[in-house]
């Protein structure tokens, strides 16, 4: 998909960014699964692969082995994640130091600055709203944002689509999201979405900012069904904007 991007530097035209999204990696999907992801993934090319929350599924003892293959994603600028609610489930602080040992550079209220050529792209990760069950730090953009370079586009990662609209207003480009995995089966919009302030599946455009809802890439053990919504590992090409 074409990201039209409002004044995005001339060298990021084209800078592709691919999305991961739910891929609940459990029981039902293994470790030879996980390695179908990532070299499909890795046959694309990106410039940069961004991970939107729920990774995984169980404890960090119970899924070393099956996540393993991560560790293998390659683009130029490697590969940035957040944690979605499912991380805080199964113990966030044991599984964010493991994701880094993966090679993905997790963001929880923080931002890193993606350098492309002389051109800079802001990448922000915002926590996800289940760690104030569990003592942890909740979603924080002012926060995240904090000390970003001004002019440069900002690339929202927040596991949930709630709270899109507040995000635009505080000068999000893109925000990318997952959690809803489009709403699994057609005609569960009543039901899945109000949580989600009624963002369930690809694009929408709030405000001046671009928001993708990934259907998700995996699925989630306690509903394992999809119908008419089905997986994805996106592809995103920025372009300019007016």
């Amino acid at each position: 998909m074409d990201l039209a991007v409002k004044d995005l530097p001339a060298e990021l035209e084209g800078f592709r960014l691919v999305q991961l999204s739910d891929l609940h990696i459990s029981k039902l999907f293994q470790r030879d699964w996980v390695r179908g992801v990532v070299e499909r993934t890795n046959g694309i090319g990106a410039d940069l692969i961004v991970v939107t929350g729920d990774v995984i599924d169980g404890s960090v003892e119970a899924r070393r082995g099956d996540v393993e293959p991560l560790a293998q994603l390659r683009a130029r600028h490697g590969v940035i994640g957040i944690p979605g609610n499912h991380e805080y489930y199964f113990d966030y602080g044991a599984w964010k130091p493991r994701l880094q040992e993966l090679g993905i550079r997790m963001l929880t209220n923080q931002h890193e600055v993606v350098r492309h050529g002389d051109a800079q792209l802001t990448v922000a990760g915002i926590a996800d709203a289940a760690a104030l069950r569990y003592g942890d730090e909740g979603p924080d953009l002012p926060k995240a944002l904090a000390g970003a370079p001004s002019g440069a586009p900002v690339v929202l990662l927040a596991h949930r689509p709630a709270g899109a609209a507040n995000h635009a207003q505080q000068g999000v480009a893109v925000q990318l999201s997952g959690h809803t995995h489009g709403g699994m089966v057609v005609g569960m919009a009543p039901v899945i979405g109000p949580p989600n302030e009624g963002f369930l599946s690809r694009g929408y455009r709030v405000g001046g900012m671009q928001l993708y809802v990934s259907n998700g890439t995996g699925l989630w053990m306690g509903f394992p069904l999809r119908l008419g919504k089905p997986s994805e590992i996106t592809e995103f090409v920025l372009t300019r904007g007016r």
